[in-house]
């Protein structure tokens, strides 16, 4: 019978593979305010003179070669997590619900519906990754710019004068990803949340396709957070202890960022499924 202590270390495994992820993620991007701080102790010695033109070019082009680095980096990060990492989590969440109903994990297999479930969502996590990858490139080569006019102004000028470092870094955070709203978070928690996100929507996916599927289930069984709703943290409907339809299940995989939800196998008489899968 599947033990308490089992059901705690199938969690725990979740959040060491959250943690090595995020670990990965974070250090891949720390390429990028490491360069923003290179290129502006570099530009800062540049003095006015006949070399300060060449100087001032190949500290931009020394910029852009680590930006080329980052993009290495994280789009290497990106591809393993969706084609590796996120098809793991799917199967972690997959034997959960085996454990959780007692039933052997040689019973499972990657059936067409659990790989077309994973694919939809590694594609879709692969493009939110990537576009924040386009985006923060985006933003080094406008901070790249700024910082090279400031540069060939002050040399221009005859100044030597040190830059206004910090109203360099305060216009362009290359060390924050800049959320819809304008908000911004540093890189860590960004990746933290993200990733988590996509790593438990991802195993309680296969958690659920899982119980229909191997333990031919329509319902499961909500174990969340207390007073955590089913939509939303801020949801009325309050998701622990429920019975839910597979269907609302897919639907609602968690309710926010760092959710803890987890679906359990509901043992009832079988109602129709429909076109939920």
């Amino acid at each position: 019978m599947t033990t308490p202590t089992r059901r705690r270390t199938l969690r725990a495994r979740l959040l060491d593979f959250i943690r090595d992820a995020t670990s990965r993620l974070t250090a891949a991007w720390r390429i990028l305010p490491g360069a923003q701080n290179t290129l502006l102790d570099t530009l800062d010695r540049i003095r006015p003179g006949r070399s300060a033109s060449a100087a001032i070019r190949a500290a931009q082009t020394a910029f852009q070669q680590r930006l080329a680095d980052f993009d290495r980096a994280v789009a290497a990060f990106t591809e393993r997590w969706a084609a590796t990492d996120l098809p793991l989590a799917y199967r972690e969440g997959a034997f959960g619900m085996l454990d959780r109903a007692d039933r052997p994990r040689r019973s499972w297999s990657w059936t067409t519906r659990h790989q077309n479930a994973v694919t939809a969502l590694s594609a879709q996590y692969y493009a939110d990754l990537t576009g924040r990858l386009q985006e923060a490139l985006r933003r080094a080569r406008a901070f790249m710019r700024a910082a090279v006019d400031a540069a060939r102004t002050r040399v221009s000028r005859f100044e030597v004068a040190q830059f206004d470092r910090d109203t360099l870094r305060a216009e362009h955070p290359l060390d924050t990803v800049i959320y819809a709203n304008d908000a911004r978070h540093p890189v860590a928690s960004w990746a933290e949340s993200t990733l988590s996100w996509q790593a438990v929507t991802t195993a309680n996916a296969g958690a659920v396709g899982t119980a229909y599927e191997q333990l031919g289930v329509t319902q499961v069984q909500v174990r969340d957070g207390s007073g955590c709703g089913w939509t939303s943290h801020r949801d009325p409907d309050a998701a622990d202890g429920t019975i839910r339809d597979i269907g609302d299940a897919l639907a609602h995989p968690v309710a926010h960022a760092r959710c803890v939800r987890e679906f359990l196998p509901h043992f009832d008489r079988p109602n129709a499924l429909g076109a939920f899968l």
